[in-house]
């Protein structure tokens, strides 16, 4: 038995919204979705546990959803299984950093992890988190017994903080976490217990994420080896942009990164860095442009730059790069009444 609700897809609805006066405004600049209409190709809410558990509870095996909170695929059984009020927030808040902490595969369980990395054990072979889980919101992260990684306090708490925003209020459809309140206990090996966990009232909003064409990027790499491979890479990116500069050659955005010297910590790594001491360092070029006849034309400039620039370069393989379409993500926000999830069963 298969259950799949509607996954939020908002794209055939925009228009009659935007004429009902919904801005669906870009959180992050407040800009209106009008200004980029002709342009989108995709708009889907975030959806939380409700259909998930609606469909658990109609007897679904296996449940297939369009774009439901990461969160939600852990909080909807819970909630199914133990019977939780969806206004039951300190409970809600405990499903809801249950999912968090086991939403990145392996992240919690060694994987990605900073803290005393090398010792992480055999993560050829890393065990993947599970959360068991308690009717009165407790939980314990465990693995299956041999299996590579390690779950212990420092790793659930990188696990927490990636991705969080403000701890005091991390929002979903279903509630929202307060995730200063988390209470962590290594309980044995391969064992933290979570408790504690405080939630408040869901919002009344669903976030909406639209995609829509943004124009073209294009990206060019050489590397230039020892010894002034950082003064080499540099001089051959000033006459990479002499030589656009010369062309007419405009765009929204050119950005040089120097893999292997600043491209982690950008001006901060040049900071007291030891350039003679460079093996090698990759040149990385990129423009972007609603121009797509401009974007082709700056990868034209790339492979000259071998024979024509500083020497000591490699690492030109595949042919010149070529433009690619840019889809950017427009993040707004929509009243949850204007969305109706449905939930159908299918026998198989």
């Amino acid at each position: 038995m298969t259950t799949i609700p509607t996954p939020g897809e908002l794209f055939g609805e925009f228009d009659g919204l935007l004429a009902r006066g919904h801005q669906l405004a870009n959180l992050d600049t407040g800009r209106p979705l009008r200004d980029v209409r002709d342009k989108v190709l995709s708009a889907n809410a975030y959806l939380g546990a409700a259909p998930v558990v609606e469909a658990l509870q109609k007897g679904a095996q296996v449940v297939i959803t369009g774009r439901v909170t990461d969160t939600g695929l852990t909080l909807g059984p819970l909630m199914h299984t133990f019977g939780w009020s969806p206004e039951d927030w300190d409970k809600i808040a405990a499903g809801t950093v249950a999912g968090h902490i086991i939403e990145c595969g392996a992240q919690c369980s060694g994987g990605n992890c900073l803290n005393d990395w090398k010792r992480v054990p055999d993560l050829a072979r890393v065990g993947y988190p599970i959360v068991e889980a308690r009717a009165d919101g407790t939980f314990d992260l465990i693995k299956h017994p041999n299996t590579g990684g390690r779950i212990d306090v420092p790793g659930v708490t990188e696990q927490l903080v990636y991705e969080m925003g403000d701890p005091h209020t991390y929002i979903t459809p279903d509630g929202v976490a307060d995730f200063t309140t988390i209470r962590l206990k290594q309980a044995g090996k391969d064992r933290v217990q979570v408790s504690g966990v405080r939630g408040k009232p869901a919002t009344d909003k669903l976030k909406v994420s639209i995609a829509y064409f943004y124009g073209y990027k294009a990206i060019g790499t050489l590397v230039y080896a020892w010894p002034d491979a950082l003064a080499k890479a540099q001089a051959a990116d000033r006459i990479l942009r002499q030589r656009l500069q010369d062309l007419k050659l405009e765009f929204d955005a050119i950005h040089t990164e120097f893999v292997g010297a600043n491209a982690t910590h950008g001006p901060l790594a040049m900071k007291g860095l030891d350039a003679d001491a460079l093996p090698e360092v990759q040149l990385r070029v990129g423009v972007r442009s609603p121009d797509e006849a401009r974007v082709d034309r700056f990868t034209r400039e790339i492979a000259p730059l071998i024979l024509n620039g500083p020497p000591s370069v490699t690492g030109f393989a595949g042919g010149r790069p070529k433009p690619e379409e840019i889809v950017a993500y427009w993040p707004a926000l929509i009243d949850k009444t204007l969305v109706k999830p449905i939930v159908e069963i299918m026998d198989v």
